[in-house]
């Protein structure tokens, strides 16, 4: 429909916001953020259809994405491999973190992710880095993601889509940023992941 028509009214933002709120596909949802990467492949095609795969999830919506940075691999020798792009998405979702992580180990799947070597490379990293300030340990999650407060490449990412994000038990992701600085995390503005609609 055209926006020339003069009978659609913008739609006032606090109604917006009710709506959001309210979001009928979803019963009292968390927030959870999820941090992807990949080094392998197309990497931006990647990172997108892990955000469409998401948005698929019966019981997910995926709120906002960050833009697309890119780094060199954690843990690994300069050269050895090839670097990462990496992105965070915030999300709403009734999935509770065990059925998140099944989630996103099955997106990686799809994406034939292989669990190799510790460090290696790969198509698709799916990890929750955080989830409605739960805190927990187990032998499959842990929550908050255990590295998150120390790697620039998430708290970057991150603090673009919620400024005001804390890591449970270690303070504000802008804080934490200051602390690890931004070195080596290189902005792609000649890249961007869509928002599924």
């Amino acid at each position: 429909m055209s926006s020339s028509d003069p009978t659609v009214q913008p739609v006032p933002a606090s109604v917006v916001r009710q709506v959001d709120a309210a979001d009928v596909t979803l019963s009292n949802p968390k927030w959870a953020v999820i941090s992807l990467g990949s080094n392998l492949g197309n990497r931006l095609e990647t990172l997108q259809g892990a955000i469409d795969a998401l948005e698929d999830t019966p019981g997910l919506r995926v709120k906002r994405v960050s833009p697309v940075y890119e780094t060199e691999p954690w843990g690994v020798a300069p050269g050895t491999q090839s670097s990462y792009f990496n992105a965070v998405v915030l999300i709403k979702t009734t999935l509770p973190p065990s059925s998140l992580l099944e989630r996103g180990h099955a997106i990686e799947e799809a994406f034939e992710r292989v669990r190799d070597e510790r460090w290696g490379p790969r198509t698709l990293d799916v990890d929750i880095v955080s989830y409605q300030g739960v805190v927990m340990e187990d032998a499959e999650l842990t929550l908050p993601h255990p590295r998150a407060h120390e790697r620039a490449f998430v708290l970057v990412p991150w603090h673009d889509v919620d400024p005001e994000a804390e890591v449970p038990g270690r303070g504000a992701v802008a804080g934490l940023l200051d602390e690890v600085g931004r070195e080596g995390v290189t902005p792609r503005a000649d890249l961007e992941l869509r928002l599924p609609e």
